[in-house]
C-alpha cells in the first residue's frame, strides 16, 4: 500500500526576534548622533501585529526603518513580511509610520500556490487550511520538486515549510 507524504506551507513571523530587532535598533537609535534630540521612537503590539516607528520628520522616520530593516534582517526574519504604510505627520511636528507584519498566508495568496501547481500539472494535492496550506503526494520526490518551484517564485511573502513527513 503506497503511503501519502506531504508538508505544510506557512509564513510566520517569530514575536521573540521583532522584540530583539526592536530593542536593538533603540539602542542604536540613542546612541547616533542624527537622531539626537528627535524623540525618535520604534514601539512593537504584539496583538495587532503592528510596529509603529515616531520620529521629527519624515527623512527620519525612513532613516528609523533603515536601523529597524537592517536589525530584522540579521535575525533571519523575512522582509517581505512586513508591510510599512504611509508616512503621516502627527501632533507637534513629528512623523508617524506603522508597519504591518504580515502572518500566514492569505487567502488569495494561498489560491495562487494551488493554481500554480494545478497550471503545472504536478501530481500533488493542495488544501488550504486557514492561514496555511497543505501540500500531499504519493512521492517524496514530486514535494522536493515543490519546495524548489516555490522557493524561485515570488508570492509577496516568505515562504517556510514544515511538517515535512
Amino acid at each position: 500500500m503506497a503511503s501519502e507524504y506531504s508538508f505544510d506551507i506557512v509564513s510566520k513571523v517569530e514575536h521573540a526576534l521583532v522584540d530583539e530587532a526592536v530593542s536593538n535598533a533603540t539602542k542604536e537609535i540613542v546612541n547616533r548622533y542624527d537622531f539626537r534630540g528627535s524623540n525618535s521612537a520604534i514601539s512593537f503590539n504584539k496583538k495587532e501585529e503592528t510596529l509603529m516607528l515616531v520620529s521629527a520628520d519624515e527623512y527620519k522616520v525612513k532613516a528609523l526603518y533603515d536601523v529597524l530593516q537592517t536589525k530584522l534582517s540579521k535575525r533571519g526574519l523575512p522582509l517581505k513580511n512586513f508591510q510599512p504604510g504611509k508616512i503621516e505627520h502627527a501632533l507637534g511636528g513629528q512623523a508617524k509610520q506603522s508597519i504591518k507584519i504580515q502572518q500566514g498566508i492569505p487567502q488569495d495568496k494561498g489560491k495562487m500556490i494551488s493554481k500554480l501547481l494545478k497550471d503545472r500539472k504536478i501530481k500533488a494535492n493542495s488544501s488550504i487550511q486557514g492561514d496555511s496550506l497543505r501540500i500531499s503526494s504519493k512521492s517524496k520526490d514530486v514535494l522536493q520538486d515543490i519546495m524548489a518551484l516555490l522557493k524561485e517564485e515570488d508570492f509577496g511573502v516568505s515562504l517556510q515549510f514544515t511538517n515535512y513527513r
